[in-house]
């Protein structure tokens, strides 16, 4: 089969290897979609800290979002996940190993071993084939729904998450910075808590059009605007009640922590490729914040395929573009420079050139 292979900082294959043969408790699919996260991008260009872990990993199969279509079922495979042949079926994007702490405890995105696919673990989804490891948390998916739909799972799987570590209260005024995918599926999960007020924050003009499409009562230029006093005159200077930081950029975290009411509430989801610097004076002394991380998307996979079978949460406006597989690196480039406006960028391996 064909796939996109990772050896090293911007040393990314597109080369033939061998197809997967599912053993015990394994699955294998055909790949129908698969996407490109944020992440990717840095990962090719090393610059985020996980792109040290690819490449010790290399050779591996890029991609940790996709969806796919059962080909072969390993022994006990069929009856452990309730899958035949021909069903729609998706992994979780981690392999947790089910024996440390923090698997024990019920808390598996934080797996010490945290074998993700295409980075630190099996080989991922840039590929016409692959395989869902022994172990994996694996999903049936409705078959009426569409790969360039069901794609879609693995990043709003991740918002829900991101939500729900955000302890949204009925009422809260709330800000999302960034309307790459993630925040824009934030944005209509955050919805459905109800909050009183919600604001959406991007220097993409573009992409503030779809957040207010997509339901948002305020959208804010931070490069035209100072979103601080901005967010405090709609809160009676108050400051919001929670910021989900989606956009990965220093600057953002800086006017999380001075937009948010004290005792407000900051989740950080973003990926960085640098280090951010805050005062901690603020968080401690000043207004007694809370800080919390969001990381894959723990418990919320069946949420997001339902969500996107029952038309919840739309992609229309956020999936933009679709290459084929043998165009990594173009579809990569489309999405890392947001060129002809794109937000979510995915790839279909068949057919093969």
């Amino acid at each position: 089969m064909r796939a996109v292979v990772i050896y090293g900082k911007e040393d990314f294959r597109y080369e033939e290897v061998a197809g997967p043969k599912p053993g015990e408790e394994q699955v294998a699919v055909k790949v129908g979609r698969c996407g490109i996260c944020a992440a990717d991008p840095k990962i090719f260009h090393g610059t985020a800290y996980f792109s040290q872990v690819a490449y010790d990993h290399a050779p591996i199969v890029a991609g940790h979002e996709f969806i796919g279509e059962v080909v072969e079922l390993g022994k006990g495979a069929g009856e452990k996940y309730h899958l035949k042949v021909g069903d729609k079926a998706i992994a979780e994007q981690i392999v947790p190993c089910w024996e440390c702490y923090y698997c024990r405890q019920g808390i598996y995105n934080m797996c010490d071993v945290h074998k993700v696919f295409g980075i630190s673990g099996p080989d991922g989804g840039w590929a016409e084939l692959m395989k869902y490891p022994k172990g994996s948390i694996i999903w049936k998916v409705p078959k009426e729904l569409p790969d360039e739909v069901a794609i879609a799972i693995e990043p709003l799987a991740c918002a829900i998450h991101g939500v729900e570590r955000g302890n949204i209260k009925l009422g809260d005024a709330v800000v999302i910075t960034g309307t790459g995918a993630i925040g824009l599926f934030m944005l209509q999960v955050a919805l459905l808590k109800h909050p009183r007020l919600i604001v959406v924050s991007d220097p993409d003009e573009h992409r503030l059009k779809i957040a207010k499409k997509l339901g948002s009562e305020v959208v804010i230029n931070p490069q035209k605007e100072d979103i601080v006093e901005k967010v405090k005159d709609l809160t009676e200077g108050l400051g919001c009640d929670v910021v989900l930081e989606a956009s990965g950029h220093p600057k953002a975290v800086e006017q999380a922590i001075d937009m948010l009411r004290r005792r407000g509430r900051l989740m950080e989801f973003g990926v960085f490729a640098e280090k951010s610097c805050i005062d901690f004076s603020i968080i401690s002394d000043v207004k007694e914040l809370e800080i919390v991380g969001g990381h894959l998307g723990a418990y919320t996979y069946p949420l997001a395929i339902k969500y996107l079978a029952e038309g919840l949460v739309k992609t229309d406006q956020i999936i933009t573009h679709n290459f084929p597989l043998k165009d990594w690196k173009k579809a990569i480039e489309t999405s890392e420079k947001r060129l002809e406006n794109a937000i979510k960028v995915t790839m279909t391996p068949y057919p093969s050139p």
